[in-house]
């Protein structure tokens, strides 16, 4: 068992150490330019809709994705056996990554495309959310109620 949880872990920091990266590379892309870097910018219609769908999806995708985990986690994880209890964190928290990744990617399309602050300040809220899922080895073991003693 002890393998397993270990798996999960490692699966699951490298997944959140994966989500951090993708900023930084589209940070480099953007500020390295391109055509594409402003290419909506003058257009004020497309500027305010992207807008709106970006915060909506802020607003939406962040609650969704902390507050969901929680309701599945005393839901339907803490209610069967050991191994599918992993299996089922690991997929609710992949579930929980992309939830957050979805207005993380939106907010640097419409800062870089737009030219728009509330692009970036709607990615950096979604990258703040994902600071309360970071994962690791006693999070998990909380979470599942595992002890290390009752395991020996």
């Amino acid at each position: 068992m002890e393998e397993q949880i270990k798996h999960v872990v490692a699966c699951l920091k490298s997944l959140f150490i994966g989500f951090w990266l993708l900023p930084v590379i589209l940070i480099v892309v953007g500020e390295i330019g391109g055509e594409w870097v402003g290419m909506y910018a003058a257009d004020v219609r497309a500027t305010y809709f992207a807008e709106t769908l970006t915060i909506l999806l802020v607003a939406i995708c962040v609650p969704v994705s902390l507050k969901l985990f929680a309701w599945v986690l005393t839901r339907k994880i803490d209610k069967v056996s050991l191994p599918e209890a992993l299996r089922l964190y690991s997929f609710w928290s992949k579930i929980r990554m992309l939830l957050l990744t979805l207005p993380m990617l939106a907010g640097f399309a419409v800062y870089y495309l737009m030219l728009s602050n509330k692009g970036v300040l709607c990615a950096f809220i979604a990258l703040t959310a994902s600071l309360f899922c970071l994962p690791g080895e006693g999070r998990l073991r909380k979470e599942l109620h595992i002890n290390k003693e009752e395991e020996a």
